[in-house]
């Protein structure tokens, strides 16, 4: 763990921001901005290496940031996240769930049980605990982004499992919007199209990543969403590849 500070006045300067999956992909790319917008934040991930990795680059670019390791699948494990949340900030202004896996590329007959339950619970069921030990943190004007997928409103052959969470973490994502409107949090789903990410090893190694949009792409548009006014309609947003088709 290590605390930086940087000397950027940004838009989002001072708010503390917590991502999960901040290892890699998706996760690392919005530290990096949020870094470069002066949050102050709070990386998790599963992978010690990698998450202290990642946690001592975002330091150099002059954030505060510390790290915590966490599996979104344990309840105890959350519950230490938000307890070294609470301890560091006391509070929390922008919740980030981007912890996701895929399985392999199989048929419902042909696909394990036990790919079927790692996909759900980090996808749906870590939502649900990120979101539900972090919400007394979250003060008035707070924002949660939940990063789904397409995959979130579509079908695909062979992706289940996938599908199925990113379609549950969809209807989770609605229900606590409207929760969360007298406390005047906002809650935004993220919808990705493919984007050029190590989670296409789980299901299709051979993808055109030349084809895809680049991690720091979709943080940008996120980034965009959350400096949007306090008072912004910005609910669901889905962002697709502009060179060729997957």
């Amino acid at each position: 763990m290590a605390k930086g500070r940087g000397q950027n006045v940004q838009r989002l300067r001072g708010q503390v921001a917590l991502i999960t999956g901040a290892n890699q992909g998706i996760g690392l790319a919005l530290a990096r901005a949020l870094a470069r917008e002066g949050c102050k934040l709070v990386l998790a991930a599963r992978n010690a290496r990698t998450l202290e990795k990642a946690g001592r680059e975002v330091a150099r670019l002059g954030a505060e940031v510390t790290w915590q390791i966490c599996d979104v699948r344990d309840p105890a494990s959350v519950k230490a996240l938000a307890a070294h949340v609470r301890k560091v900030h006391r509070r929390l202004h922008i919740l980030i769930n981007n912890a996701g896996v895929a399985h392999e590329a199989l048929p419902v007959e042909k696909l394990p049980l036990d790919q079927w339950r790692a996909v759900i619970d980090t996808n749906l069921t870590g939502t649900y605990l990120v979101c539900h030990d972090m919400l007394p943190l979250m003060p008035r004007g707070s924002t949660i982004v939940n990063m789904l997928s397409v995959a979130a409103t579509r079908a695909f052959p062979n992706s289940a499992g996938y599908c199925a969470s990113k379609h549950g973490a969809l209807g989770l994502t609605n229900t606590l919007r409207e929760e969360l409107r007298p406390r005047e949090i906002r809650v935004i789903a993220a919808s990705p199209g493919a984007t050029a990410t190590d989670i296409w090893n789980a299901f299709w190694p051979g993808a055109p990543r030349e084809k895809m949009m680049s991690p720091a792409t979709v943080a940008a548009v996120v980034v965009a969403a959350l400096v949007q006014p306090a008072d912004s309609t910005v609910e669901e947003f889905m962002m697709r590849p502009s060179v060729g088709t997957l």
